[in-house]
């Protein structure tokens, strides 16, 4: 059985400016004990970084790459282009389009070159699909997914416990 601790992703982000939205990834994949490296690389202004990195990413020991980016949002793709590990994008919101232009940009792979890809800003569902896709090798992790759920089933359950009570205030 595999040990969390070997478990590693690399968080990518286009820009700086996308950390206000990675932060909660960031912080669910340290919550579940994954070791990540966090940094910055476009696609457009240091291409051959980004291709160096996803050529080298699976040496260096990564499993996933989580890949955030907006407007064109092209680095999920480039990187998937050059490595085997899957690649989860992350579009971010940008002010022209609301992140439909992100969205668009990193679900319509072509054939060959699959990137998962989650919500406009999405970025705490991409460290949880992160950690879905190393609990195939890594067993304890399902077991750590399988409490998070239950504890997301008890926080739906306590709301509903008090919602009734106001109700039963606004009927008495």
């Amino acid at each position: 059985m595999c040990i969390s601790k070997d478990a590693k992703v690399a968080v990518i982000m286009g820009s700086d400016s996308d950390l206000s939205v990675m932060k909660s990834c960031i912080k669910v994949l340290k919550d579940f004990e994954i070791d990540c490296q966090v940094m910055v690389c476009s696609a457009h202004r240091t291409p051959d970084k980004a291709a160096q990195f996803a050529k080298n990413a699976e040496a260096d020991g990564f499993d996933v790459i989580i890949a955030a980016a907006g407007k064109a949002a092209h680095l999920p793709g480039v990187l998937a282009a050059y490595t085997p590990l899957p690649v989860i994008g992350v579009p971010v919101k940008s002010s022209t389009l609301d992140g439909l232009d992100s969205l668009l940009s990193i679900v319509q792979m072509p054939a060959g070159i699959p990137v998962a890809t989650v919500a406009v800003d999405g970025a705490e569902n991409a460290a949880l699909l992160a950690i879905q896709i190393l609990s195939v090798a890594y067993h304890e992790l399902r077991h750590k997914m399988i409490d998070y759920k239950k504890s997301l089933q008890e926080k739906v359950e306590k709301k509903n416990a008090e919602l009734q009570k106001k109700l039963l205030e606004i009927v008495q």
